[in-house]
């Protein structure tokens, strides 16, 4: 019986694809974007449209952008492209990856629930930290979905038919990684650790060689790698720039500055898991503790069954995540997966939604869940709401014309700049964005050039730096004209314009 009662099964999985697209897709449009990731990843998009240019991520004409690889951007550049230059445009492909993700979820649950195999979908759809996640631009919804992916096609090889054709599934497997690999590199891997652990246990280390077939390794080189690449080739610094910054500063070292002190795994990790969960870990007390316990880890060891390799996928990923220095809550988002699996079999004789009871307290759980959305789009305004910017920035300009909006800050690199730069408001004023690091030693000649390649330039000046600084300086710069326009927030405004130079 389906979980609506006697709707036919295929029919379970409209509403819950209904469910899905009212979960990803509300309010997507309303909530402004907040900096600086989500405005960061837009800026990058927005200026491949613009540039032409979608080899090279970059916030503006000046300023290359290889921290990440460019397969969100990509996706942000082509809703971008067919729906406007808009929020709701933008958080497209993290609603669709979030209900993608969900209905992969389902396709995995054949092979461990099939009774049940919506269960996993509706899980994670509705557990709070996925759901928030979905309506944020990031790279780690559409990493999860790549993940997904992969793991749909390994499920298939591991635990389908016997007698079934796996090499069909195991290439699904590559293609999947290979993509997860071009959304954020090396931690789009990490379920292959436990794939690795689990087929030698059940299958010997000859079962290994039938996952690793050297079509899929070619069809992942060629997903994954054909941009690095090509990027490496035409910008030969970005392989030590890879290797030393990207991966082993990442795992190694405090460079990035996210959380990498020895506890810097329970500030990062810890609320995600006790909220993020929610409302699923309160019902799962009992078996939280059975499944810490070593006697059911010996257990699950010998019997190898599918649930060993679902607590092999979490624990192993997240051991790795620990480990590395750089730690943010969204990087375990893909473990929400094998937890979202885990709760599924846990629960499965404990959910049944032909009950009017559990009908009535999903249906509350979701209109809480929406709330929560909603509340944050129409209510929240923190300081770094880049449409409040905007319109603040556009109501002191009014009807006067600029072509760029130079953000200068007192600090000694452009790094540095980067990190506190509004880049989201490229997306309501139409506008490139630039950051301007003031006490490096070119920052002037940096604004001059600037204003040379755009013949009115917006300059949004750190409150730090002396009024008459900024005037004296740029007297360097002949055939320029500083007009003050006013205050936002802590900084100044100015326009500097190109003036006729009498002969």
């Amino acid at each position: 019986m389906s979980f609506m009662g006697h709707i036919p099964r295929s029919a379970v999985y409209v509403w819950l694809s209904l469910l899905l697209l009212a979960l990803g897709m509300s309010f997507q449009g309303t909530r402004p974007l907040w900096n600086t990731d989500e405005g960061r990843y837009v800026d990058n998009a927005l200026q491949m449209l613009d540039s032409g240019n979608f080899l090279t991520p970059a916030y503006n004409a000046d300023h290359k952008n290889f921290a990440k690889p460019p397969l969100t951007l990509w996706a942000i550049a082509a809703t971008v492209h067919v729906m406007g230059s808009n929020t709701w445009a933008v958080r497209i492909p993290s609603a669709m990856a979030f209900v993608l993700t969900s209905l992969l979820l389902c396709v995995m649950g054949r092979h461990l629930l099939p009774d049940k195999a919506w269960l996993p979908g509706l899980v994670y759809a509705c557990t709070a930290g996925p759901f928030i996640a979905g309506n944020v631009v990031s790279t780690d919804d559409l990493l999860t979905l790549c993940e997904a992916i992969a793991m749909c096609g390994f499920f298939q090889a591991a635990f389908g038919p016997a007698d079934a054709q796996q090499r069909l599934p195991v290439l699904v497997m590559w293609f999947g990684f290979g993509l997860a690999f071009l959304t954020k590199g090396t931690p789009g891997l990490m379920p292959l650790l436990a794939i690795v652990v689990f087929i030698a246990r059940r299958d010997g280390m000859r079962g290994i060689r039938r996952y690793f077939p050297w079509m899929g390794l070619v069809l992942f080189a060629l997903v994954g790698f054909t941009w690095y690449a090509v990027v490496v080739l035409r910008y030969p610094q970005l392989l030590d720039y890879y290797l030393k910054y990207e991966l082993y500063g990442r795992i190694f070292t405090s460079a990035h500055n996210r959380n990498p002190q020895w506890y810097g795994w329970l500030v990062a990790y810890v609320p995600v898991f006790v909220l993020g969960t929610l409302p699923w870990w309160p019902m799962l007390v009992p078996e939280l503790k059975a499944a810490l316990s070593p006697r059911n880890w010996r257990r699950r060891w010998h019997e190898r069954s599918p649930a060993l390799f679902l607590e092999l996928w979490l624990a192993l990923s997240l051991l790795v995540f620990c480990i590395a220095r750089s730690r943010l809550p969204v990087y375990v988002l893909p473990l929400f997966m094998p937890m979202a699996l885990m709760i599924a079999l846990a629960l499965r004789d404990r959910i049944d939604l032909t009950s009017w009871r559990q009908r009535i307290m999903l249906g509350i759980w979701v209109v809480l869940l929406l709330g929560i959305k909603g509340g944050a789009a129409l209510y929240g305004h923190p300081l770094s709401d880049d449409r409040a910017i905007a319109r603040q920035l556009a109501s002191m300009v009014g009807q006067t014309d600029y072509s760029a909006i130079a953000f200068v800050e007192a600090v000694e690199s452009t790094e540095q700049r980067v990190e506190h730069t509004p880049w989201g408001i490229r997306l309501y004023l139409g506008k490139p964005i630039y950051a301007i690091a003031w006490k490096h030693p070119d920052a002037a000649q940096k604004i001059c050039r600037l204003s040379d390649r755009h013949s009115s330039l917006l300059l949004v000046v750190d409150g730090s730096i002396g009024a008459a600084t900024m005037p004296a300086v740029l007297a360097q710069c002949p055939g320029r004209q500083h007009v003050e326009l006013g205050s936002l927030s802590t900084a100044r405004v100015a326009l500097l314009r190109r003036v006729a130079i009498a002969p």
